[in-house]
């Protein structure tokens, strides 16, 4: 979600802030604004709407100066409005902030009892009111800085700058991650490395609870302890094609496109000949599979579907009994840890703050071992946990998830694969028979994609329909829900998912002619009895759009649009058919006309509760 970026150097920063915005932009976000110092005084520009709509802004006047931040904002308190924009000043200082103040209000009414006006409606402004509060008295910004996060609770990502010291920014992190990029006489900051790459590929990433105070040629970090401490510099680098569209029209399209790749990629050096390479999860790996007995898998949105789907594949191929769970409700619900559990959290960014919370939550509740399976090297899940597997899906700029889901659960079915060997549920013939599978993936999906003009086509039916229901048994239910996510994210279609068995239990009251069904059916053993509930929702005139295997066998019903999907491995069936979804959702969507890669209200990494 929310973006930052900041600078301090000799030349004038205000192009660099921007275009770090600008590549920011994937995130998702509703204003934007820039602070500059110049001659001791602070220029602040704000605006609603796009990142191009600032630079607009700031094209209509000087805006120089060595020392600045800027922010893109999506809105937790306080409607998207120029007033409510970041960046937000009080005296001498701005401020930029991702992230949620729990305690705000208590601060605010502290503060208006001794004299300060609030101009927002947001934590943030209550933020760098109670910096400026403690200045005074501390006689510089990092004191000030320091004072002030000792009385906040909740989450931020900070930077703070004061008009009156120019030489310097102060930075500070908890539950939302802040990067320092390293230059040559100039140093930057961001909420995510992609921002500045232009400019460096060196990093150092705020751990829990740092404030570092960043000059031209001195960076200095203290921990939540107030100690000074090192943190490791990293090279960070980024394929110079990732975000560009090319031949495609949107991002979306690009990255279902780039599946068969990145699948390709996730595979790579993680099987070899018959069998999986247990140790790409880890050099201890071997060790910590061996020891458990049962996986807990706790995740968010589109991953929570990837954790739905690993359950059925650890229950029903690896016999380890498996739980999953929604991050946010993990958080505060009070569970049992039950004795040799490995905790698994999957996060595309690596940053969400509920699943950061989880697995430390995990940490304290004394699981046997943590494992996360991300999308981004370096990212605050990944340096938290014990076991690592990177999905390899490359960068991710639409903000619904695509590339980077397939990947999820192709890394899940390593994971299952390689527990299976380790603990002998799976025997040699069946890890070989999965490898197999496995292999066949990319193809699979290639041909897959190849529907794109017959899904493109279908999709046209749904212009002016409001509401839909997927419908899936078994494994298909979680890629049913999937579906039904990503129609209602870039589409703005009302979409529910039922497990199909569920049908009499209450949703067939909605079957209509104006209720399309959509129904994915690959080659298993519960394909008769999903025969039966599309022929359910026929005899009520509902309309069905249904994926699948010809072994179906459905006679010819008007009500009935059947799209034929080749044979694929019951194994990989889920991945492949939820490409299919993907295309119906983009297309849908394209129709619709809404805005496929930046879809109202959604961000792509939400680094608030």
């Amino acid at each position: 979600m929310c973006g930052i970026v900041g600078a301090i150097a000799q030349r004038d920063v205000s192009d660099i802030l921007l275009e770090g915005l600008r590549r920011l932009e994937y995130r998702g976000y509703d204003s934007a604004g820039i602070a500059v110092v110049y001659n001791n005084e602070i220029q602040r520009i704000r605006s609603l709407g796009k990142v191009n709509e600032l630079v607009k802004a700031v094209g209509e006047k000087t805006l120089a100066g060595g020392l600045g931040i800027a922010h893109t904002r999506w809105a937790t308190h306080g409607k998207p409005s120029v007033n409510n924009a970041h960046p937000h000043v009080a005296g001498p200082l701005a401020i930029v902030h991702n992230g949620i103040i729990e305690n705000y209000i208590d601060i605010k009414n502290r503060l208006i009892e001794k004299g300060h006006q609030f101009t927002s409606e947001t934590d943030t402004e209550v933020f760098v009111a109670l910096v400026n509060s403690y200045l005074e008295q501390e006689g510089n910004l990092l004191n000030a800085t320091k004072r002030a996060i000792k009385d906040v609770k909740g989450a931020y990502g900070t930077v703070v700058i004061d008009k009156n010291e120019p030489e310097h920014l102060v930075a500070a992190r908890s539950g939302s991650p802040i990067v320092i990029g390293l230059g040559i006489g100039e140093n930057f900051v961001a909420s995510d490395p992609v921002a500045l790459f232009p400019i460096t590929h060196r990093f150092i990433y705020l751990e829990e609870g740092d404030i570092a105070d960043v000059s031209r040629f001195k960076i200095v970090i203290y921990d939540k302890n107030g100690n000074v401490v090192n943190r490791a510099v990293n090279e960070v680098n980024i394929e110079n094609d990732e975000a560009v569209k090319g031949e495609y029209r949107h991002f979306m399209q690009k990255e279902i496109y780039e599946q068969t790749k990145v699948v390709t990629d996730t595979l790579a050096g993680r099987i070899s000949d018959e069998h999986f390479v247990v140790e790409c999860f880890g050099t201890n790996a071997r060790d910590v599979f061996s020891s458990i007995e049962r996986v807990k898998i706790v995740a968010c949105g589109t991953s929570y579907h990837a954790g739905l789907m690993a359950r059925e594949w650890f229950e029903s191929l690896a016999g380890i009994p498996t739980d999953v769970e929604i991050a946010s409700e993990f958080r505060y619900r009070k569970s049992i840890t039950q004795k040799n559990t490995l905790f698994v959290t999957l996060s595309q960014s690596g940053e969400t703050a509920d699943t950061l919370a989880a697995v430390r939550i995990a940490k304290q509740k004394g699981y046997a071992h943590t494992l996360c399976i991300c999308n981004v090297p370096g990212s605050s899940l990944v340096r938290e946990s014990e076991l690592v597997f990177l999905t390899r899906a490359g960068r991710e700029i639409c903000v619904a998830s695509t590339k980077a889901f397939t990947t999820q659960l192709v890394s899940l079915l390593l994971l299952v694969g390689s527990i299976g060997v380790v603990k002998g549920t799976i025997s040699s013939e069946d890890e070989s028979g999965y490898v197999a599978s496995l292999r066949k993936l990319a193809p699979s999906i290639e041909k897959a994609l190849a529907l794109d003009s017959k899904v493109e086509e279908i999709s046209r039916e749904f212009v002016n329909k409001r509401n839909a229901l997927f419908l899936g048994r078994g494994a298909m239910y979680p890629i049913a829900m999937e579906g039904a996510l990503k129609l209602k994210e870039i589409s703005y279609i009302h979409a529910e998912a039922y497990a199909a068995g569920e049908l009499k239990h209450g949703p067939i009251a909605l079957i209509d002619a104006d209720m399309p069904v959509i129904v994915v059916a690959p080659n298993n053993d519960l394909l008769a009895k999903l025969r039966s509930n599309i022929e359910e929702v026929s005899a009520r005139r509902g309309i069905l759009y249904v994926f699948g295997t010809p072994k179906l066998g459905l006679t010819k019903d008007p009500n009935i649009r059947f799209t034929e999907i080749d044979e694929v491995d019951e194994l990989i069936a889920p991945i492949v058919y939820n490409v299919i979804l993907q295309l119906l959702a983009y297309y849908v969507a394209i129709i619709k006309g809404t805005d496929v890669d930046k879809p109202r209200n959604l961000a792509k990494s939400v680094t608030v509760e």
